[in-house]
């Protein structure tokens, strides 16, 4: 170990690069094991909790007793459908409470983690629950530092993230720059919730996408009139985000092209803004490419407007009676013409195989549930994809939840309500089956095609 004194820790990412996943057992719900430490931060750890138990994850609340003077632990209870547990000597509990949570967790995630709780990971000690967790535990160990800026620019504090990190055993999250409780601004702050979820939920993931370049759309598209009005509809783009966020935690290179929407990048996604229907229907065709070998899949989730006002005018128009009738004019078909022009490919090619990428299109509706669905199948097979999500208008526009149909060539899928970052794993599970039966598929092609009767190796 070097001599020297480690500077100050430097800044960094509110969610930090994942190492190779740890997950949990196929189709089994994640259980996360929350401590929280004593910080003015801890509030945040009910938000924290909410967006685990939305993604479909169990938690496990477990408070120092610090953390009680800021948050209570029946908020924390109630939220999580569990007991607050707060001591390793409960003698309600058969056995070493440290162990069995550890057994029981899949993840342990520490938010607030002290400047305190950190020197003490540091150190190796285990003098309380969460330490004690921390040390036994069998999955990773996220902790998102929360600390005024001076403490976290300490020596001591960055000589023990320095031994952390070396260690390798316990990942951060955050801090970031920003207000702290003293009102004074900087380096300290604990990282988002949602920052927070992400990260776990990356740690949690099968990397089963990596490999996979995904474009997702999401949002809705405005057209504008005047420099004030637009049409629009009312999506929210919380699906798309779900399924890019999802995607990326599970290893796909993913291209957002958003609408206008107030939601944050997902961690691991690049991003491309849009506003309406002709500026999307250009990133789209930038991203796929024109012979449509620039991604893998392509999720349709975005709600864009079929028509657009016949002029866009400059200056703000005024009230007139010529205003009471909106010309108009359709916008194209976004999905329908990708998936003419991947039939064209296909068809070009002589092989069902060369049909890449996989296609996926939203069919929200106000229809009965048989007529939603008898909906989706004219969609699928007159727009050519491979895929729709079909659901009801109601049960989707700005929910954290939304009840939905897989609907495919074979069959349709009722998945009931599900959180949509549960959902978005279902839709990518779909996704990589399709991907896997397509690139099956070209390769016996090549096989068949080939003179020595073996896939070519180009």
């Amino acid at each position: 170990m070097s001599g020297r004194t480690p500077s100050s820790p430097a800044p960094r990412p509110e969610v930090s690069a994942p190492p190779p996943a740890g997950q949990a057992p196929e189709g089994a719900r994640p259980t996360v094991a929350l401590a929280v430490s004593g910080s003015i931060a801890a509030y945040k750890a009910a938000e924290v909790a909410r967006l685990l138990i939305q993604g479909g994850a169990r938690v496990l609340p477990i408070m120092t007793r610090a953390a009680q003077q800021f948050l209570g632990p029946m908020t924390l209870s109630g939220l999580c459908g569990e007991p607050v547990r707060d001591t390793m000597w409960d003698p309600g509990f058969a056995g070493e409470l440290h162990v069995a949570l550890a057994a029981e967790a899949d993840l342990v995630l520490l938010a607030p983690a002290t400047a305190d709780v950190i020197a003490r990971l540091a150190a190796g000690r285990a003098d309380d629950l969460v330490t004690a967790l921390a040390l036994c535990a069998r999955g990773p160990v996220l902790a998102a530092p929360a600390m005024h800026p001076r403490m976290w620019a300490h020596p001591a504090t960055a000589r023990n993230v320095a031994t952390l990190e070396a260690d390798g055993r316990v990942q951060l999250v955050g801090p970031v720059f920003g207000e702290v409780a003293s009102g004074e601004r900087g380096l300290g702050r604990m990282a988002e919730p949602a920052a927070i979820a992400a990260a776990a939920f990356s740690r949690l993931a099968p990397r089963d996408l990596e490999g996979l370049r995904v474009v997702v759309t999401a949002g809705p598209t405005l057209e504008d009139l005047d420099p004030v009005r637009f049409l629009g509809n009312r999506s929210t783009g919380k699906m798309g985000f779900a399924v890019a966020e999802r995607a990326a935690a599970r290893g796909a290179q993913v291209t957002l092209i958003a609408g206008p929407v107030s939601l944050s990048t997902p961690p691991g996604a690049r991003r491309v803004d849009v506003r309406g229907a002709l500026s999307m229907r250009g990133a789209l065709w930038q991203a796929l490419g024109e012979d449509l070998r620039g991604a893998d899949a392509l999720i349709m989730t975005a709600a864009v407007s079929d028509y657009r006002p016949a002029e866009q005018h400059a200056t703000k128009l005024k009230r007139t009676p010529d205003l009471a009738s909106l010309p108009l004019v359709p916008n194209p078909d976004l999905l329908a013409e990708i998936g003419a022009a991947r039939g064209g490919l296909a068809d070009a090619a002589g092989a069902d195989g060369a049909r890449s990428p996989v296609l996926v299109g939203f069919a929200v509706e106000t229809a009965t549930d048989e007529g939603v669905i008898a909906y989706a199948r004219h969609k699928l097979a007159s727009k050519r994809v491979d895929m729709i999500v079909a659901n009801h208008a109601a049960d989707s526009f700005g929910r954290d939840d939304n009840r939905a149909t897989i609907v495919t060539r074979d069959a349709a899928d009722a998945l009931g309500v599900l959180p949509k970052p549960a959902l978005a794993d279902r839709i990518l599970d779909r996704v990589l089956q399709l991907s896997r039966t397509s690139r099956t598929s070209r390769t016996s092609q090549a096989s068949q095609a080939s003179p020595t009767g073996q896939a070519s190796a180009r």
